[in-house]
């Protein structure tokens, strides 16, 4: 699971995995933040189109995202580009959506990151406030996609409220507009849906307010083209497009009145390849200005590929800086760790000693800054379970973590946070195990070595007294050799705490493990 990210000035190939379609953007981000875009590439897949509520990808539909990524990849490599693809709605409520990921592996050598709703409604926003001047304003923004749309209050480059809804073009097409000829009375019960899915969802933005609402994408962008050719002059591009309420509700009106795919492709504007679900998505967009008292709409060019791209040379940043958690991953641990109620002095110590021990074993593991982020999270967060019961804590703990919104994290790496923290004690790892038995060999890996050095570091602080200050590691052929730094308490009790729990590193690194005071 180990990705290397690239340099400010290197090319990253930021692939958006959607619902309705795959989207690629190769580009390159200057020192000045500046992005060059070098290549565009888009494949209508309808990955999503295939199931009832999208609970299952179906063979053909799976093939036709292999095949497009296998292209993507392709032309990713003849520029030079690392990859960092990112899947939506469709692959996260999948069932088989491990199936698929390992398909798009084998074939292509592309890892996919499945991310939450949350996470996803983050990078949207952060490719927004990168495409208009908007970073200091309070600002609502909108993105609507095939199997859901995120809606976002942001200021000044944070997010401070995300939602996620199950209100995609593609999804409430296949639920609302089944036949050829859209009715009257599809259009009530499809907007009537709308209307109590987001109610709650809109009454919390209200009271965090906003001073403009951007819209990103495709549905926006296409109810954008028709705006724009209802005016005398067609801009060059729709990127800060300024839509009004009533100029938004006459190209509305406009496709709710053409019941037939004939009929919406003859209005001036109109997209051919989303004639057929531009009336769920006009519908979204209608009770989202209706619901919110919109007034006018700012189009954004960029959306959750461009967020993909800044997101990556940001963290990458952060990483060759700070060589720790990234300010927002931190921030989403914190949250977690306040909400809980953790120990802090201890999950503090044993995050020291943990990273310690990584450092020092990495000519054995060979992993890099995002596992030692991993670790770093699954330390401070390895005793959250205490907070339902002490028996059988760890258990919990992957159980709060698992369940988590985690902005900045993708919903594999929380898994894998999740995993570590719950073996940092008690059973190994093992195939029985459903969590771990699902996960890629890579991942295993990943997980038996940081859940080994973790097991140690907790081992090392058994009394929670900071007793062992600083650890020193000599690695041997057939030993790995823990030279401990005390205060002036005996740690008698924290080396008992590490023998008893030091049997998983042995066995992953296959090396006898050996702890004697300097």
């Amino acid at each position: 699971m180990s990705i290397t990210l690239p340099s400010s000035q290197q090319r990253i190939a930021a692939i958006d995995i959607g619902t309705n379609s795959f989207h690629m953007v190769i580009a390159s981000v200057s020192d000045h933040g500046i992005m060059q875009i070098h290549a565009r590439d888009k494949d209508m897949v309808r990955l999503g189109s295939s199931a009832n509520d999208m609970k299952r990808l179906s063979n053909e539909a799976m093939d036709r995202g292999v095949r497009a990524l296998v292209r993507f990849a392709d032309e990713a490599r003849r520029h030079d580009a690392s990859i960092r693809a990112i899947a939506t709605s469709a692959v996260r409520e999948a069932l088989n959506k491990d199936e698929f990921v390992r398909r798009v592996y084998d074939a292509s050598g592309i890892h996919i990151d499945v991310i939450p709703g949350v996470e996803e409604g983050r990078l949207i926003y952060v490719g927004a406030i990168n495409a208009l001047p908007i970073r200091n304003e309070r600002v609502f923004v909108i993105d609507i996609g095939g199997g859901s749309t995120e809606t976002v209050i942001g200021q000044a480059g944070e997010p401070l409220n995300i939602d996620s809804s199950k209100l995609g073009h593609l999804r409430l097409t296949t639920r609302f507009f089944p036949t050829p000829v859209v009715t009257p009375e599809q259009v009530r019960e499809c907007r009537q849906m709308i209307r109590g899915e987001w109610a709650t969802v809109f009454q919390t933005h209200q009271q965090y307010g906003f001073q403009r609402a951007i819209g990103c994408s495709g549905t926006v962008t296409a109810v954008a083209s028709m705006v724009a050719a209802k005016r005398a002059k067609v801009p060059e591009s729709l990127n800060g497009l300024v839509m009004s309420d009533d100029e938004i509700f006459a190209v509305v009106d406009r496709i709710v009145g053409s019941p037939t795919v004939a009929q919406r492709l003859e209005i001036p504007g109109m997209d051919p390849k989303r004639a057929d679900v531009i009336v769920a998505g006009a519908l979204i967009l209608e009770q989202a200005i209706r619901g919110l008292n919109i007034r006018e709409m700012t189009v954004s060019g960029y959306a959750l590929r461009e967020g993909i791209v800044f997101d990556t040379v940001q963290q990458q940043r952060e990483m060759d800086l700070r060589h720790h958690l990234t300010p927002l991953r931190y921030q989403s641990v914190q949250h977690v760790c306040d909400l809980y109620r953790v120990r802090r002095r201890h999950a503090d110590h044993v995050k020291t000693l943990s990273v310690r021990l990584f450092d020092q074993l990495m000519p054995l593991h060979g992993m890099g800054d995002k596992e030692r982020e991993l670790l770093e999270a699954a330390a401070l967060l390895h005793d959250v379970g205490y907070h339902i019961s002490a028996d059988q804590h760890h258990k919990h703990s992957e159980y709060i973590i698992r369940n988590s919104a985690m902005p900045g994290f993708t919903s594999t790496e929380t898994e894998l946070i999740a995993s570590i923290a719950r073996y940092h004690r008690k059973s190994h790892p093992k195939k029985k195990h459903a969590a771990f038995s699902a996960m890629s060999q890579e991942e295993q890996n990943v997980v038996l070595v940081l859940a080994s050095i973790l097991r140690i570091a907790e081992g090392l602080d058994r009394r929670q007294q900071s007793v062992v200050r600083d650890l020193h590691v000599a690695i041997g052929a057939a030993e790995i050799a823990i030279a401990l730094d005390a205060s002036s308490s005996v740690p008698d009790i924290e080396l008992w705490g590490a023998e008893r729990r030091k049997e998983l590193m042995e066995e992953t690194f296959f090396r006898k493990l050996r702890f004697f005071l300097r």
